[in-house]
């Protein structure tokens, strides 16, 4: 059973009775009215995912032989490692290739944490995020090292505020008395809810979780290249297809199907091989560092029991990791940036504007604990790649490339936690060529630029 199967299942008596009884099982909550029909068809999504990973995997055919590679993964950052991973796992003979040198700081996928939560506005994604949730552990597992560490989930926000009365009700989470449970560490203003998930938070450490799932995949055989970068992606010569992969160091690689990775360079390499203007636009943002005030370290640490949290405040999206990575320090971010050119960035003076934003909301929300005098310990720059409506992009290419091409991208600064879901997807899309129910990750959503949102709505 392939990913397909998920478009003929919501036809079906059975899928319909299956929605039926989600709908009449939904419990009532101060933050859950009765499950909407995008929630049912997140759910019956990802339980058909599960179908796809157990049974398995179809033999790779001789006819792909022809081929140097069955798939070749361009980038490898968090996406195309666990798409390389992920294919694998299947039998293919499978390349992963890096402009950069492995593990760089020049993207998306490195540093030392990123989030993990399933308090989403949007219910398409807690179901996704719940899954990846279940390939971390078993890559964990599988690899033998540890790359996430699980935290209770706070959302907070005014009361009023859509969006974060929906991310608490799909994560299920319960409203709390922030003073009382974290010692006065947050002030909390009158009018606005706080609700908890003792366990539908977390911190992941990238560069650990993308050095797990490359190394998982040369352990299943697959071949990574680093200072590769690729310039041209071609259709294969003659009725064979497929595809003609080259680098600028003139090497030419082919295979039958190929899936673009490349993060913030999305939108440059697609527009450059097929002609396509995707609108995803890179921004250069920061992750910022700032110092706990003495004697409330131990407060704020991770083993403590300290949250991940985000703040919805009318118009920024501020969230944070508790003390692990840096002892004495605490993330705190803010969920945005300027737009950048991923190949002329300023290192050194971007972001002023995010630290700005991130210490008023120290000032207002944690003036005892954190210090922000003197602005961040650390500021250490990364990437969004952003798409109008903030969703992820998981499509064919098309065009004369047809369903040769995948390409996953525009994960707009919340996608590294379903890394391992979307590599999933990614692989499955290039060796099955499955019809898969993705509607709202599909780049034609873009024609007629209508899906353009506020951040505030979506609530990432």
């Amino acid at each position: 059973m392939g990913l397909a199967t998920v478009r003929t299942l919501r036809s079906r008596p059975a899928a319909r009775r299956f929605l039926s009884l989600c709908s009449a099982a939904q419990a009532c909550s101060p933050f859950s009215p009765k499950i909407s029909a995008p929630d049912l068809i997140s759910h019956l999504f990802v339980s058909t995912l599960f179908l796809a990973m157990a049974v398995p995997a179809a033999p790779v055919t001789a006819g792909h032989r022809r081929f140097d590679y069955d798939v070749i993964v361009v980038g490898a950052g968090i996406m195309g490692s666990c798409a390389a991973h992920a294919a694998a796992s299947r039998g293919a003979r499978t390349l992963l290739l890096e402009r950069f040198d492995l593990l760089h700081g020049l993207g998306s996928s490195h540093g030392e944490s990123r989030t993990i939560r399933d308090a989403y506005a949007d219910a398409r994604y807690p179901p996704m995020v719940r899954l990846a949730r279940r390939l971390w552990a078993d890559a964990e597992a599988e690899s033998g090292r540890r790359v996430l560490t699980p935290t209770p989930l706070l959302s907070m926000g005014p009361r009023g505020n859509a969006a974060v009365l929906a991310a608490a009700r799909n994560a299920g989470a319960e409203e709390v008395d922030v003073v009382g449970r974290w010692g006065g560490a947050f002030r909390v203003p009158d009018g606005w809810v706080a609700a908890v998930s003792d366990h539908g938070g977390g911190v992941l450490n990238a560069a650990e979780a993308v050095k797990m799932f490359q190394a998982l995949a040369v352990k299943k055989g697959a071949v990574v290249r680093d200072n590769a970068e690729v310039v041209d992606i071609g259709k294969g010569p003659g009725v064979e297809g497929g595809v003609v992969v080259a680098t600028s160091a003139g090497e030419v690689f082919s295979g039958a199907k190929c899936v673009v990775t490349v993060g913030a360079w999305t939108s440059k390499l697609v527009k450059s091989v097929a002609g396509v203007d995707l609108p995803i636009e890179p921004l250069h943002t920061m992750v910022l560092y700032w110092r706990i005030k003495p004697g409330h370290e131990s407060e704020l640490a991770a083993d403590a029991g300290f949250p991940t949290f985000s703040s919805y405040c009318d118009p920024q999206f501020v969230y944070s990791t508790p003390s692990l990575e840096c002892p004495g320090m605490i993330k705190i971010n803010y969920h945005g940036g300027p737009p950048c050119d991923p190949d002329e960035r300023d290192f050194v003076s971007g972001g002023g504007d995010v630290v700005e934003r991130v210490a008023r909301w120290i000032d207002e929300f944690m003036p005892g604990h954190v210090e922000t005098a003197g602005g961040p310990v650390e500021r250490l720059p990364c990437m969004y790649s952003m798409t109008p409506d903030e969703d992820f992009v998981i499509d064919f290419l098309g065009g004369e490339f047809g369903e040769d091409v995948v390409t996953g991208a525009g994960f707009s600064g919340h996608g590294f936690k379903m890394g391992p879901v979307v590599g999933f997807i990614l692989a499955e899309m290039a060796m099955d060529e499955a019809g898969v129910e993705l509607g709202h990750f599909k780049i034609n959503r873009f024609d007629g630029n209508h899906m353009a949102k506020d951040k505030d709505d979506k609530g990432l």
